[in-house]
């Protein structure tokens, strides 16, 4: 993709624009979050309308030197950015693109790595947590999650039969030594400890679980059914998949002499989706699961987690893989459960398209991955711009809207709630910040948010701040 067309499109995980060269270090807590999340491009000479201002030509050289100045002394370790400009439609652009580095994590010198550490989610760039450091920090070893060992579990006490009987059931009976080999326990001194992607794959943790819910109609004021599943992995993977299966039709198809039945929705597709969902969503983050939505016009899976910080939307569509989550997916893939590195999302459109479904939507937003498969009866279905935002994001807020089509968030509001889920409180310093508005302005929308009964208020004072309802 040319620079024309990036600007074309937006801003996003990997690009950034600045009408000029900011004087405050808002352009370094940039470059370090590329540096730590999948690299970019700050394009300066572009406004917040995405129009091509440009920029001045005479100082071009000390421009370029400044920049260079700026990261080297604000960044440790050492950021090596490509400077270069580009004229486009008869205006100049300066280009600083960054790398996505090994050294992880980047982080401004004078703050240090535990409060001047960020990460790029979206198109905003995030002060990153301690569990995000911390992640970073394993990232730069080459080690995910799910290998390391949880010391706080004793392995005698844990009941692992569903994993035995999963094994058996494929004809590969699983050994003790087996499940070291498959990084499920490790010994340390002597000692045998589960990891977490044995405690995941039993269903131990409490967050590893999948909400369902059957909405009626196209918005979520009404469900029809709701559940919540837990427990194994295997069993999460196989009552999901039968609650959507319970809440989509079957249609019939006459092949030869005979009448079958098939779902409107190939469950080779949903199958996938459901299994994609479960070994990549970030099981470090314990507030948020993964949800699942039937409405009348489509089947919606939400995975907490973005893409893996190496890989971006149009690597997921041409086929490259790699797993958050890898001991996961390895057990996955022992059991034939996946079929081949990298070829999922494939076979997910495929699916669909065979079935004369229009194609699937896969899409990273923020820090989730959505998914949507079109219901057959609905194909010409209009949605608002508005409306379409909320609806990528409807089930990650689900519980916190009240019952009324009114009261439905718009765009800024759903920034807001998908913040707090993030960081459980902001202020209206956050909110301007976020959102680009005057402080006044964000005063009055958190107010529209408190009266909607999304938010609440806590202190009166200037110390006053905002959370959930009911958190």
């Amino acid at each position: 993709m040319n620079l024309k067309e990036l600007i074309k499109n937006g801003e996003n995980k990997r690009v950034e624009f600045k009408e000029q060269l900011p004087k405050n270090e808002s352009i370094v807590k940039t470059v370090i979050a590329f540096s730590n999340t999948s690299g970019g491009k700050l394009i300066i000479g572009v406004n917040d309308n995405q129009e091509i201002v440009g920029i001045n030509e005479d100082n071009i050289f000390e421009l370029q030197d400044r920049i260079t100045s700026l990261i080297f002394d604000s960044c440790y370790p050492n950021i090596l950015p490509e400077i270069y400009t580009q004229n486009i439609d008869g205006k100049l652009l300066l280009v600083i693109e960054i790398f996505r580095g090994n050294l992880l994590p980047y982080y401004l010198k004078k703050d240090g790595k535990n409060n001047g550490t960020y990460i790029r989610i979206g198109a905003t760039n995030r002060k990153a947590g301690f569990e995000n450091i911390i992640e970073l920090e394993r990232q730069r070893r080459n080690i995910s999650f799910d290998e390391e060992i949880d010391y706080e579990v004793v392995l005698s006490t844990l009941d692992l039969s569903p994993i035995y009987q999963i094994f058996e059931k494929v004809g590969k009976p699983l050994t003790h030594e087996k499940l070291k080999n498959l990084k499920l326990i490790k010994e340390e001194h002597g000692k045998e400890y589960p990891t977490h992607a044995l405690l995941i794959i039993l269903g131990y943790y409490p967050h590893c679980m999948v909400k369902c819910a059957r909405f009626k109609g196209v918005t979520m004021e009404l469900f029809l059914d709701k559940k919540e599943y837990s427990g194994s992995i295997f069993d999460i993977l196989e009552n999901s998949l039968n609650f959507i299966l319970n809440h989509i039709n079957l249609r019939a198809e006459i092949k030869g002499l005979y009448r079958t039945d098939t779902y409107e929705i190939p469950v080779v597709a949903l199958r996938e989706a459901l299994i994609n969902a479960l070994i990549h969503r970030d099981y470090i983050n314990q507030g948020r699961d993964i949800k699942v939505g039937v409405y009348d016009d489509i089947v919606n899976i939400v995975s907490c987690g973005s893409f893996p910080n190496n890989i971006t939307q149009a690597d997921i569509e041409n086929g490259r893989s790699d797993a958050r989550n890898r001991v996961i997916a390895n057990v996955f893939k022992e059991l034939g459960l996946i079929e081949q590195w990298g070829s999922g999302i494939a076979r997910i459109k495929s699916a669909c398209l065979e079935a004369g479904l229009k194609e699937p939507k896969i899409e990273e937003i923020n820090d989730f991955v959505d998914v949507e498969f079109y219901r057959p009866d609905n194909q010409t279905v209009v949605k608002s711009l508005e409306t379409t935002e909320y609806d990528q994001k409807r089930l990650n807020s689900a519980e916190l809207m009240p019952n009324s089509a009114e009261l439905m968030p718009n765009g800024n509001e759903v920034k807001i709630i998908l913040f707090l889920e993030q960081h459980q409180k902001i202020t209206s310093l956050d909110v301007a910040k976020l959102l680009n508005l005057k402080e006044r302005r964000s005063r009055d929308i958190l107010k529209e948010l408190e009266n909607k009964g999304v938010i609440q208020k806590i202190g009166k004072t200037k110390g006053s701040y905002y959370v959930l309802r009911g958190e």
